[in-house]
């Protein structure tokens, strides 16, 4: 979705400090050059195809769609993109823009740790040195990927400050770069920031609607009725739906963090909620959770790349166009979806596409069976098995952790 001058209705613009003003004009100029040409395109999706293996399959759920006795369930699976999330989709992009740059040396923030592992992939496949930012409470729910993310060569950066999750990695990342940008790009994983960020990211992550949009055409012969996605800062929701904007017969839900619940207070649900609020942060205006001076709350999902306190400014503007209608899930609800999955389809959706199917779940009786809903599975859950394990206070996992507790003492 193409804004205009940076702003999508009044939700956008780049507020940024001086010091970063002549590499954001040097990544506009270099983002709309390569929008025009359709060569980058044209490599950046045979990479795509040849790392990735794309496009990522459309599957036909079958036996979830005979549970719920109602519609027809389709799942988009991104699941299926290299290093387990539709991730890779816009740090390769990124990655391409800044050898295009000039550039030797590419940063991150990452919260489920998925933009990280991808971001230093991509680093390792192009040549760049890497660092990611990551909060410590993430690096210790997200261990995996923090492991990953090292091998692949990425110097990965613990961030103790605020809430050490998301928001915190990202303002850790900004200082990095405020600092560094002769040399150096940074591989912002979400439609949010100053512009260009948020529409370069949707251009890059355009490729999952481009794709899901044929191959529901060829496999239901139809549009969907609905489309729903998980929104943390909102790149998988953008790239599922982008294709479908213009059909205004297909509904768009995106589907945030409702947490321990909203009334708690304990969630990220900026726009689901009443809690969210307009205003300006890490250099973009849409909606925050901030308490009436501005400050930023603190927020909580059980997914950590849900655990963020601002929404695109496109889905922002989405949402007030009624366009999207954004409701939530609670990791209850999350933890019970993904159980549902992968007992029903042996699937493993990430936490943070377990709010999606959670959010069709709870509303699968508004269907039909002559309706078809596609959810957008936006990563694998592998990542996820010691918060999935603490969630369901599985018995054998808690001996095993005291084991290794015991094991550690020991020596």
């Amino acid at each position: 979705m193409l804004s205009k001058n940076g702003y999508y209705g009044q939700f956008g613009g780049s507020f940024t400090p001086e010091i970063l003003h002549n590499v954001m004009q040097e990544l506009v100029s270099a983002y709309t050059e390569s929008r025009q040409d359709p060569l980058f395109w044209q490599e950046f999706t045979r990479l795509l195809q040849q790392i990735s293996g794309r496009p990522t399959p459309l599957m036909f759920a079958e036996n979830l769609t005979r549970r719920f006795n109602g519609p027809k369930i389709y799942i988009k699976r991104e699941d299926f993109n290299h290093t387990g999330a539709h991730k890779f989709n816009n740090a390769l992009g990124q990655a391409l823009l800044a050898k295009k740059m000039g550039k030797t040396r590419i940063i991150a923030e990452t919260g489920a740790g998925q933009h990280g592992v991808a971001t230093a992939s991509v680093a390792a496949k192009l040549g760049l040195e890497c660092t990611i930012y990551m909060g410590e409470i993430d690096m210790q729910r997200q261990y995996p990927n923090v492991f990953w993310m090292r091998r692949f060569g990425a110097t990965v950066v613990p961030v103790s400050s605020g809430e050490k999750t998301l928001k915190d990695a990202v303002n850790a990342a900004l200082g990095d770069w405020t600092g560094s940008a002769d040399t150096t790009h940074y591989v912002l994983g979400t439609v949010c920031g100053p512009h260009p960020f948020p529409e370069m990211v949707a251009w890059f992550q355009s490729i999952i609607g481009i794709e899901a949009r044929d191959q529901i055409l060829k496999e239901a012969h139809c549009l969907p009725t609905a489309i729903y996605a998980c929104v943390g800062g909102g790149s998988n929701a953008m790239g599922c739906f982008g294709a479908f904007i213009e059909d205004q017969d297909v509904q768009l839900i995106g589907v945030e963090a409702a947490g321990e619940g909203i009334e708690t207070g304990k969630h990220s649900a900026r726009l689901a909620s009443p809690d969210g609020s307009i205003g300006i942060a890490q250099g973009y205006k849409s909606f925050f959770l901030q308490n009436k001076e501005g400050q930023m709350s603190e927020t909580h999902s059980v997914a950590a790349g849900l655990d963020y306190v601002g929404v695109s400014p496109i889905i922002a503007y989405l949402a007030e166009q009624n366009r999207v209608r954004m409701i939530s899930a609670t990791d209850v609800e999350a933890n019970e979806a993904l159980i549902t999955c992968m007992k029903c389809e042996g699937i493993i959706p990430a936490l943070e596409s377990s709010h999606a199917f959670a959010g069709a779940f709870k509303e699968v009786s508004r269907y039909t069976s002559e309706d078809v809903i596609l959810i957008n599975q936006s990563g694998r859950g592998d990542k996820d098995i010691f918060n999935i394990a603490e969630a369901l206070n599985d018995a054998e996992w808690k001996t095993f952790i005291q084991s290794k507790a015991e094991q550690n003492h020991g020596h």
